[in-house]
């Protein structure tokens, strides 16, 4: 990575792509159309602003980085039937990959790595080239997955009445993160209602059909999916994660052909917020090895 390059003051282009269902997703594009693709999926209660960093650093290094905001989340529509099943996530994921100039490394978080492992792994003809999963994989720590839960429902009806609220809020939840200085960029998280109020930017619907979704043949089918892939695969695991412990990890590559995975320590479950540098390292040491096969 040149010492010159400063990805803060990178300024990617603005782009809609319109789901078969109607619904609009927004997303920046970083990089030209010629350059080998990455489509990155954020996680459940997140947005593609999660991306900045890592997206900017992949276009400096020779790759176009696309990175959208969810349906329900972020600038991007809101179901009006509520369709935020797994399976609309994975079909907007196949969508999207279709309408890109080659096939792309999908890169998902959580639930944008559910999303990218059915789609992928599920395609009666191959719609990726590779496969970042990050903090991911189809068996996860029951706790984990219930704490994630309960942060995402908390204020979903009242909110936060300042940026400070939100701040006390995410630092209980994350109490390895350092505090932000500047507050402001909690704003590209959060929307400002009528009444004043900050609420996190994405849809209630999503958060409050989450437990109904987790059903028991969840962990099955996307195992069926992972061991179906015959492309490169990548887990990125948080060293601290807890979703996916170091046991999970082991596990999943040894049933997954052609799949490795490496830690990245200072890292909870959203490794890319956590410590975006070394993540961001690790993906671009693998794609690196994709050009070398």
């Amino acid at each position: 990575m040149g010492t010159s390059f400063d990805p803060s003051r990178s300024v990617p282009l603005q782009r809609r792509f319109r789901m078969s269902d109607g619904v609009e997703l927004i997303g920046d594009v970083w990089g030209t159309s010629d350059l080998p693709p990455a489509l990155l999926l954020h996680g459940g209660g997140q947005t593609r602003h999660a991306w900045k960093r890592t997206a900017a650093v992949l276009a400096d290094r020779g790759y176009c980085a696309v990175a959208v905001d969810q349906r329900g989340h972020g600038d991007s529509g809101w179901s009006a039937d509520g369709a935020y099943e797994i399976d609309h996530f994975a079909n907007d994921v196949r969508q999207l990959a279709a309408g890109l100039p080659a096939k792309p490394v999908l890169i998902g978080a959580s639930l944008g790595g559910m999303a990218s492992l059915i789609a992928a792994g599920e395609a009666d003809t191959s719609v990726a080239a590779a496969l970042v999963l990050v903090d991911i994989t189809p068996r996860i720590e029951p706790a984990g997955v219930e704490r994630v839960r309960k942060f995402m429902a908390a204020h979903i009806d009242d909110g936060f009445a300042t940026l400070e609220e939100v701040s006390e809020a995410i630092a209980a939840y994350l109490p390895h993160r350092p505090r932000p200085k500047n507050l402001d960029g909690l704003n590209r998280n959060l929307k400002l209602g009528k009444d004043g109020r900050y609420r996190w930017h994405y849809d209630p619907a999503f958060v409050r059909g989450m437990s109904a979704r987790a059903d028991g043949d969840r962990e099955a089918r996307l195992t069926a999916a992972a061991q179906r892939l015959r492309i490169p695969v990548l887990l990125v695991r948080g060293g601290s994660s807890e979703l996916v412990s170091e046991d999970i990890a082991r596990e999943f590559v040894g049933r997954v052909p052609n799949a490795r995975y490496v830690d990245v320590h200072g890292a909870a479950h959203m490794v890319a917020g956590d410590v975006n540098d070394p993540f961001t390292e690790e993906v671009l040491a693998f794609l690196d090895g994709l050009s070398n096969l």
